[in-house]
């Protein structure tokens, strides 16, 4: 009798495959406030997270957001168009110069923050119009509506890369953290009681690796229901 697979092991729903969502700290977004200044409280770590956060006090209010490089506990945060280009300032996009480097864009006005917010990134505001043109990090060219918010600067903890690992069991643990699947065990390299490809006398599928739609979850493995190419040579 042959065993289940990581996808109907995963599908029955135990606790190895689930998120530890227990453990992050929600949704984090720009404070929903146009203009007002506040002062950070705190700067903390987030479980799931690329880059800390810090705890902003805006009048009794405390609000969690993305930590720029260079912050500080008892920096006052401005909020509004009215403020200085000072990292961890939120400004709409028309009232950031050319050049400034952003983060944590609003992709429409007022909704917290979708782009650009993982550390060590940052964005540059290209030009400003009836819309404003953002290259992002990956150099691709945005535009966007000029009331959208953005925080001034850089990302922090963009040298969380540069330590290595050291071993197999720390990276296992940081992509359990993130709720990412762990490095997967190929099915030709299983014997047959793991694996529809596994056996053989050397590591081959031996059979069509394309599967139906149709077909039970103990065979959904290889390429599931292929599309054939629009046009037919």
């Amino acid at each position: 009798m042959g065993k289940n697979l990581r996808q109907q092991r995963r599908g029955r729903g135990g606790s190895q495959y689930r998120s530890p969502s227990h453990r992050h700290l929600g949704d984090i977004k720009l404070p929903p406030i146009n203009e007002g200044v506040g002062r950070i409280i705190d700067l903390i770590h987030a479980p799931g997270r690329t880059g800390p956060l810090a705890e902003v006090d805006f009048e009794g209010q405390v609000f969690k957001m993305i930590a720029s490089e260079g912050m500080q506990i008892g920096q006052e945060i401005f909020v509004g168009s009215s403020g200085a280009i000072v990292p961890g300032n939120i400004m709409p996009l028309a009232s950031i110069p050319e050049g400034t480097l952003i983060y944590n864009i609003e992709s429409k006005p007022g909704d917290g923050g979708k782009f650009v917010r993982s550390a060590g990134n940052a964005a540059m505001v290209v030009s400003r119009g009836a819309k404003v043109v953002v290259q992002l990090p990956s150099g691709a060219m945005r535009t966007f509506d000029p009331r959208c918010r953005a925080t001034i600067g850089v990302v922090a903890g963009g040298g969380h890369k540069e330590k290595p690992f050291g071993k197999a069991g720390a990276k296992f643990h940081a992509y359990r953290s993130k709720s990412k699947a762990y490095f997967k065990v190929r099915g030709v390299a299983m014997n047959p009681v793991d694996h529809p490809h596994g056996g053989g006398s050397h590591q081959h599928v031996g059979k069509p690796s394309t599967v139906s739609r149709n077909a039970p979850p103990g065979r959904k493995v290889g390429r599931l229901s292929p599309k054939r190419k629009k046009g037919r040579k």
